[in-house]
């Protein structure tokens, strides 16, 4: 099993973000995960376009544009400009999810014209695994949030280890290649836990930016002891 890397920039330096962005992409991780906020559907609020922008070339690694917004559709233009590759929006905040994900689809990838835009759906603790039935076969991801969103640093919540699971089964029963994300307090104690239950990526924020050995962090994430 092939774990994969996300590092949140929201555990990062702000100070020194393009820096920060250019050290990790460097220590074997698979994606730059930018969290953003609205304020409104979540209590915090982020980065936007212009950011994105700035930071595109301290990397060349795939941008993952969490939208944490209570309108991603009138949001998903401007961040694939400024260099986005995937977009994951939330189930919570839109009722029609099939057209914007043909929207997010529809839109050339500014990086890399031969590369489509991927997209995914995220759900919060509280939201049932059976809103993503409808729409699984449509999904590059599916995003698993195991704290609630608003804030970096939060505690695991155990109780989505078997959320996980059941997504899990639900993409094998369908022979589809969605990947599953998972995002919210993932720790070196945890990993293991998340990956048996079904997780494809790994979204990290403290246990890769605090960690006094970023590349040996990420391994021990890739690898964690069973």
């Amino acid at each position: 099993m092939s774990i994969k890397i996300a590092p949140s920039i929201l555990s990062a330096d702000f100070a020194k973000l393009g820096e920060e962005v250019r050290k990790i992409s460097d220590l074997g991780v698979d994606y730059i995960h930018i969290d953003v906020m609205d304020g409104n559907f979540v209590p915090n609020i982020t980065i936007g376009p212009s950011v994105v922008s700035a930071i595109r070339k301290y990397s060349n690694l795939p941008f993952d544009v969490h939208l944490m917004v209570k309108s991603p559709g009138d949001h998903i233009e401007s961040f694939i400009n400024a260099g986005a590759d995937i977009i994951t929006v939330h189930a919570e905040v839109e009722v029609h999810l099939e057209r914007l994900i043909r929207k997010i689809k529809s839109y050339k990838n500014v990086n890399d014209a031969k590369k489509p835009i991927q997209a995914g759906v995220s759900i919060v603790p509280s939201t049932s695994p059976s809103v993503l039935e409808y729409i699984i076969h449509e999904l590059d991801i599916a995003l698993i949030m195991t704290v609630n969103p608003g804030f970096g640093g939060q505690k695991f919540i155990h109780s989505q280890l078997n959320k996980i699971s059941t997504i899990k089964k639900m993409i094998q029963e369908r022979n589809l290649k969605t990947q599953i994300s998972v995002d919210g307090g993932i720790n070196f104690s945890n990993a293991a836990d998340i990956i048996k239950a079904g997780a494809d990526i790994l979204v990290a924020g403290s246990a890769i930016f605090k960690a006094e050995d970023i590349k040996k962090a990420v391994n021990d994430l890739k690898n964690p002891s069973w």
